[in-house]
């Protein structure tokens, strides 16, 4: 069972034990890449910001209490890690244009773009994650990273609590007001509903 194991590895981990770290590395290094994905811009930031979750987890397993998961007190780390660095980053993220790779968007196969050919396809999905981009820089950190968890990472209302510290009444309203404002602006710059 991996819970055992990770209580164990952290225990050799704080014995002194460096390849036990590197087993918990590799066994949760594509769930902290796929969570700072959502924060970062490019590779060059992606990679920064995982090895600072990394050192942070690294730094902070003597905090860890094994009466709840270890992946559970790893997330935390992760998600508090990526709004720091969202707050970090913030002025100079806004000064800067969006020129990478846009994801790549599953099609929900509900005949939304059926008529289009593969290049109008991939252009449309190009422009609605510019304006969802967009949209996102306006917001501060929490209002991002509230968004970030619930709408792209699909996390629940109480999964957003327990990895942010927040109450549940909190993120409901922290996403209702995010969401609203990026209605709003959406709006403002004259896009349609």
């Amino acid at each position: 069972m991996p819970e055992k194991d990770d209580g164990e590895l952290v225990k050799r981990v704080l014995a002194g034990d460096d390849t036990a770290y590197a087993v918990l590395v590799e066994r949760y290094r594509a769930r902290v890449f796929s969570t700072a994905a959502r924060f970062a811009r490019n590779g060059s930031e992606l990679d920064d910001l995982a090895q600072d979750i990394f050192i942070r987890i690294w730094k902070g397993l003597k905090t860890y209490r094994a009466d709840a998961p270890f992946e559970h007190w790893l997330m935390t780390v992760t998600v508090r890690t990526c709004y720091d660095f969202l707050r970090k980053h913030r002025k100079r993220r806004e000064r800067e244009v969006l020129v990478d790779e846009m994801p790549t968007v599953q099609m929900s196969g509900d005949g939304m773009f059926s008529g289009d050919s593969p290049e109008e396809k991939q252009r449309r999905q190009r422009e609605a994650w510019e304006v969802v981009q967009g949209l996102m820089e306006k917001l501060n950190e929490k209002e991002q990273l509230v968004i970030t968890l619930m709408e792209l990472e699909e996390k629940s209302v109480k999964e957003v609590a327990s990895l942010t510290g927040w109450s549940e009444s909190n993120v409901k309203v922290r996403a209702y007001r995010a969401r609203n404002k990026m209605r709003e602006i959406f709006e403002k710059q004259g896009g349609e509903r």
